[in-house]
C-alpha cells in the first residue's frame, strides 16, 4: 500500500466550501489518477452526504490477521469517514483522546491500496485533529480555503501559523466566494505571508448545492495544478 501525495484542506473557519471544493477537487484528479478522501471531521464529517453515499456502511476486511475497512468508492474516489460509522449524534460529546483515536482509526484502519493522491478534508479549528493528522500521516502539502470576508481571512491565518510550526508545506489558498458577494476583502495580511493565491472561485450554483457529476471549470483548473 503506498499514497504518493497526501494533502490536507483545511480552514480555521466553518462554512467556506471547505468540503465542497475537496470532493469536487478529488472527483476532477480522479479522472487521470487514482485518488482517496479520508474525511477527518469527526464532529461534523460531510463527505459521505456531498457523494450521496450516507446509507452506506464500509465492508470490514481482514489482511494478515487485522482487520481494515475497505473504502467507500463514489465517482472513482476511494472515501472513508467516520460519517460511515457513526450514528450522526454519536460524536457529539467526544473530547480529545476520543477525537485524535478516532482520527487514527480511520488512518490506520483503512485498505488504501496505491493512490496517487489522498486529499484530508479537515475539521475546522487548528486543534487536536491538527496534530494527529501531522503526527500519524504527514501530509506534503497544506491547501487552505477562505471566503472574501474579514474573519475567515483572520481565521486562516491562524492555520497558516499551525501549518508553519508542524513544518507541513502550504501549497497556497483559495478564495471561495459561497456566499455571493460582489466585494472581496483585502487579502493584503495573507499575501504579506507570501501565501500565494492559487484560485478565486465565483459563487456557482453547482459549486453550492455540489453536483459530483458536473465539476465547474475553475475547480477543474485548480486540480490541474496541485
Amino acid at each position: 500500500m503506498a499514497i504518493k501525495k497526501i494533502i490536507a484542506v483545511a480552514s480555521a473557519k466553518g462554512g467556506v466550501g471547505k468540503s465542497s471544493l475537496t470532493a469536487a477537487i478529488a472527483i476532477e484528479k480522479a479522472k487521470g489518477f487514482q485518488v482517496g478522501v479520508l474525511d477527518a471531521d469527526i464532529y461534523g464529517p460531510n463527505q459521505h452526504l456531498l457523494f450521496g453515499i450516507e446509507n452506506i456502511k464500509p465492508e470490514i476486511i481482514q489482511i494478515d490477521g487485522k482487520k481494515y475497512f475497505k473504502p467507500i468508492i463514489s465517482h472513482n474516489v476511494k472515501l472513508n469517514s467516520m460519517g460511515f460509522i457513526l450514528d450522526s449524534d454519536k460524536a457529539a460529546l467526544w473530547r480529545g483522546p476520543m477525537l485524535s483515536g478516532a482520527i487514527k482509526q480511520l488512518i490506520h484502519s483503512t485498505d488504501w491500496g496505491d493512490l496517487d493522491y489522498l486529499f484530508i478534508d479537515m475539521p475546522p479549528g487548528t486543534g487536536d485533529a491538527y496534530l494527529t493528522i501531522s503526527s500519524e500521516i504527514k501530509p506534503d502539502n497544506s491547501l487552505l480555503i477562505t471566503t472574501p470576508n474579514k474573519l475567515a481571512v483572520h481565521d486562516l491565518i491562524k492555520s497558516v501559523e499551525v501549518f508553519n510550526k508542524l513544518d507541513i508545506n502550504i501549497l497556497g489558498y483559495v478564495e471561495n466566494n459561497i456566499s455571493n458577494k460582489k466585494i472581496s476583502y483585502d487579502f493584503k495580511l495573507i499575501d504579506d505571508l507570501n501565501i500565494k493565491k492559487l484560485a478565486s472561485i465565483d459563487f456557482n450554483e453547482s459549486i453550492y448545492e455540489f453536483n459530483p457529476k458536473k465539476i465547474h471549470d475553475s475547480i477543474k483548473d485548480l486540480a490541474s495544478n496541485l
